[in-house]
């Protein structure tokens, strides 16, 4: 086994599209970081294949801040404990909803739950066309494709450098961020098709690079949209950046944690 490198951070998006939420610890099952993306809001507009709201079409999404209710109750699964000594091949890690009620706090300062029609009201402000958007909620998170999404430093920095300005890591809405003991960017590419553990018991497959859209255009705090920043990484890098990845053993994870190369 070899050190790659250590968790830089680790985050979860309760609500798809909105703010995330940086996180010390989190438990990554299998189906994702517990209570990412566990709320989404489909748009009756929307494609088929696609019928989530999210913050192309309505980019002060991203202004809204989800708030658990009970932050400790919300951070694991409460049978976690029980599930562990069962042992891995096994998914009994289950999630409570009554411990992922949410709140979410608008542009304005106000808090609404997630459920109030009010806050339906306030995202269909500006759509074009005819929009009903509908609450969804599942036990599974609602990401674009795989259940873990992983971004270095490194890769964020050279972006930075390749487009001459200032570019802040929420744009890539990463579940970990890590720091590569290798000091060039993209670095994670090289890791598609291979296992990491991160921390002591945890570990995933990587499975492909990341293609990005406009989301890392949008600016994270003002959802001012840079087509420039997505331009770039188009034309440099086929417009990817970062990896997908699925869970092969739960587990969880702590900022700082070590990342180990597996095979």
């Amino acid at each position: 086994m070899k050190t790659i490198g250590t968790v830089e951070s680790l985050w979860r998006y309760p609500v798809k599209s909105m703010s995330g939420e940086a996180m010390t610890e989190a438990f990554m099952g299998f189906s994702g970081f517990y209570g990412d993306r566990c709320f989404a809001f489909k748009n009756s507009a929307a494609r088929k294949g696609f019928p989530y709201l999210t913050a192309r079409e309505q980019q002060q999404m991203l202004r809204y801040r989800p708030q658990f209710r009970d932050a400790e109750r919300a951070s694991k699964p409460p049978n976690l404990i029980e599930a562990a000594s069962i042992g891995p091949g096994i998914t009994p890690a289950n999630g409570d909803p009554n411990d992922l009620i949410l709140d979410i706090v608008t542009p304005s300062g106000a808090v609404v739950a997630v459920d109030d029609p009010a806050l339906i009201e306030m995202l269909g402000e500006g759509l074009r066309g005819e929009n009903h958007l509908t609450l969804v909620r599942s036990d599974r998170a609602l990401t674009d494709c795989r259940p873990v999404s992983l971004i270095s430093l490194q890769t964020v920095r050279q972006v930075e450098a390749e487009l001459g300005i200032p570019i802040d890591k929420r744009r890539f809405r990463a579940n970990v961020y890590l720091n590569l003991a290798s000091d060039y960017g993209f670095g994670e590419d090289e890791l598609v098709g291979r296992k990491l553990r991160i921390g002591s018991s945890a570990v995933i497959m990587v499975l492909e690079r990341d293609p990005r859209c406009k989301m890392i255009s949008l600016d994270p705090d003002t959802g001012e949209h840079n087509p420039e920043v997505l331009r770039k990484v188009a034309q440099a890098h086929a417009a990817y950046a970062g990896v997908y990845c699925a869970v092969l053993i739960e587990g969880i994870l702590t900022k700082s944690d070590s990342i180990e190369l597996l095979d």
